[in-house]
C-alpha cells in the first residue's frame, strides 16, 4: 500500500520560504504532493524549492495583492496541472506593544497580509476548486485568534478575523465540496517569534515540550487527506494545551500564596 496519502495532488503553500511553510512544503512532498512555494522572499524561497527538488516550485508572491495571487493559482494550474490544497499560511507579526502607545502605522499592512491576503488566497483557490471537483483550505491564524491578551491589537484582530472569516467561507463553499479550515499555532519558533519561550512553556502551557513548525505541518497533511473528509469549519489548535487551561505549574504558584482552609484573618 502507497504510505504517500497525498499522491497526484497539487498545492500551493504561502509564506513557504521559512519557518512553518518551508516544514510543511516538505512534508507534503514527502505525501506525495506537488508543491509551490510563495513568498516574497525571492531568493529564500527559490532555494527551498530548489532544496526539495523537482515536486516543487518557486513563485514570487504578495498575498496582500490580489492580483498576484490569481497569478499564483494560474501557476500552479500551468505547472502541474490543478490545485488542490491551498495553505493561505503567510502572516507578519507586529512588536509586542500595548495599545495606548501603538501609533497602528503597522494597522493596515498586518491587516492586509494576515486578512485579506487569507481571504483572497482562499477566493482565488476556490474559484478553481469549484469547477475541478472540490478541494482543501487551510488557513493559518493563531492562539491570538482564541485567548485574548494586552499588546498587538491588529496582530490579535486579524487572526481573530481568520478564525471567523474561516468558518464563514467553509460554510459558503461546502457545496462545491471545498473543505476550509484554520489552525491556530502557538508558542513555535519562527521569524517573527520575539519573545523568551522558557517562561511561556513553564506558566502558560500544559504541555512541557518545545513545538516545531513540523508540528504543525503535520496538521496541514491531516486536514489535507482523506482521513479529515467531514471536517472542516473547525479551529485546531496546535498548542500544547494553552487554551485548554493554565498548566500546573502556575496552579502551583498559586496555591502556594493561599491561606490554608480554616485559616484565621485579622482585620482592621
Amino acid at each position: 500500500m502507497d504510505s504517500q496519502e497525498l499522491a497526484g495532488k497539487h498545492a500551493i503553500v504561502t509564506g513557504g520560504a521559512g519557518g512553518i511553510g518551508r516544514a510543511t512544503a516538505r512534508l507534503l512532498v514527502a505525501e506525495g504532493a506537488n508543491v509551490v512555494i510563495a513568498d516574497v522572499d525571492a531568493d529564500r524561497g527559490r532555494q527551498v524549492a530548489e532544496d526539495i527538488g523537482e515536486p516543487a516550485a518557486f513563485k514570487e508572491t504578495d498575498v496582500s495583492d490580489a492580483e498576484q495571487v490569481q497569478d499564483l493559482v494560474d501557476f500552479t494550474v500551468d505547472r502541474f496541472g490543478g490545485l488542490d490544497i491551498m495553505f493561505n499560511n503567510a502572516g507578519v507579526g507586529s512588536p509586542l506593544k500595548r495599545f495606548l502607545p501603538d501609533d497602528l502605522t503597522d494597522f493596515s499592512r498586518i491587516i492586509d497580509v494576515n486578512l485579506f491576503g487569507v481571504i483572497a488566497g482562499t477566493q482565488r483557490a476556490a474559484r478553481h476548486m469549484k469547477d475541478h471537483g472540490g478541494g482543501v483550505i487551510i488557513n493559518n491564524a493563531s492562539i491570538a485568534a482564541i485567548n485574548a491578551g494586552a499588546g498587538m491589537i491588529a496582530y490579535r484582530a486579524s487572526k481573530a478575523a481568520v478564525a471567523h472569516a474561516t468558518k464563514c467561507m467553509a460554510i459558503d463553499l461546502a457545496p462545491y465540496n471545498i473543505r476550509v479550515n484554520c489552525l491556530a499555532p502557538a508558542h513555535i519558533r519562527t521569524a517573527i517569534t520575539t519573545y523568551d519561550m522558557g517562561p511561556v512553556l513553564r506558566y502558560m502551557q500544559p504541555l512541557e515540550r518545545h513545538a516545531q513548525p513540523e508540528d504543525v505541518a503535520n496538521a496541514v497533511v491531516f486536514l489535507s487527506s482523506d482521513r479529515a473528509a467531514q471536517v472542516t469549519g473547525i479551529m485546531f489548535p496546535i498548542d500544547g494545551g494553552t487554551t485548554a487551561g493554565p498548566p500546573y505549574a502556575q496552579t502551583k504558584l498559586i496555591m502556594s500564596t493561599a491561606r490554608p482552609t480554616g485559616a484565621a484573618t485579622t482585620e482592621s
